[in-house]
């Protein structure tokens, strides 16, 4: 890996983990249009550290306040605070994640990155999205969470281990059907991120290190700059769809994913592009 391909996929993972349109597939896609090799699913995880790391500082007081309640409700203080119960609910919706990407590890990283099962995912889940934005109440806040509402949650965000779902969309997507805001719906999926993203990217960061990982090797420079782009384009992104979710829909986003997903069906089919 090239550095003008780091920036590039940097700018990129930046840009897109955030908003409801898989970064995992832009990472696949870009790189395959360009001519690169495939990053592989090591580069997507640990330049999500860097995404993540943005969502930590931007939540900084948040998580502090969550943290400390839930450590107060371990020892029998606060039990019934909603910071505690939202910590204790990040954790049990990041468990489908967790047990899932450990069981289905090597297919993550060579069947599920077929470019025609992601230009599939995009088109496919746009659609629930859309439905989801139409049919959904929008009318229930963070403080309304509860324990069923974590849990499918939870399972939502496991389907972005499928790269064109997108985690931040399967997540908003079950948040609206719950009847959640958009605003409401949005933040619970950046906090619930938190635990997996970090896992995931510092598990495949340890199997880099240590030859374990069934990917491609990881280039340490390039993935590191990557990761640095990744976190301040990524901070940006965050505060702008906060602020765009108070009166905007998802609409635009769920037109742009099906554009993309036909038209890389589109060139997969006309052999322009390789779908491996």
């Amino acid at each position: 890996m090239g550095w003008f391909e780091a920036v590039v996929l940097g700018l990129v993972q930046g840009l897109t983990e955030f908003l409801p349109i898989s970064s995992s597939a832009h990472l696949r896609i870009v790189g395959t249009a360009f001519g690169w090799d495939d990053p592989g699913a090591a580069f997507t995880a640990i330049t999500q550290i860097g995404t993540e790391a943005a969502v930590v500082l931007y939540f900084r007081r948040d998580i502090a306040r969550i943290v400390s309640a839930w450590f107060g409700s371990l020892f029998g203080r606060r039990r019934d605070d909603p910071d505690a119960r939202m910590g204790w609910l990040i954790i049990v919706g990041s468990i489908p994640i967790i047990v899932l990407g450990l069981l289905l590890q090597d297919r993550i990283e060579t069947t599920f990155r077929d470019l025609r099962i992601v230009a599939i995912a995009l088109v496919a889940f746009s659609l629930v999205l859309f439905a989801a934005d139409r049919v959904g109440a929008k009318k229930l806040e963070l403080r309304d969470l509860n324990t069923r509402d974590g849990v499918l949650y939870g399972l939502a965000q496991a389907l972005a281990l499928i790269p064109g779902v997108s985690r931040s969309g399967g997540t908003i997507t079950m948040g609206l059907f719950l009847g959640y805001t958009r605003a409401a719906a949005a933040r619970y999926s950046f906090l619930l991120a938190i635990p997996a993203v970090l896992g995931s990217g510092f598990y495949e960061a340890y199997g880099a290190l240590t030859g374990d990982s069934a990917g491609p090797p990881v280039e340490w420079g390039p993935t590191i700059v990557a990761t640095a782009i990744a976190f301040v384009v990524g901070l940006t992104v965050i505060a702008w769809l906060l602020r765009y979710l108070d009166r905007g829909s998802f609409t635009p986003f769920v037109v742009y994913r099906v554009v993309v997903g036909l038209l890389v069906l589109g060139l997969v089919g006309a052999g322009v592009l390789p779908p491996r």
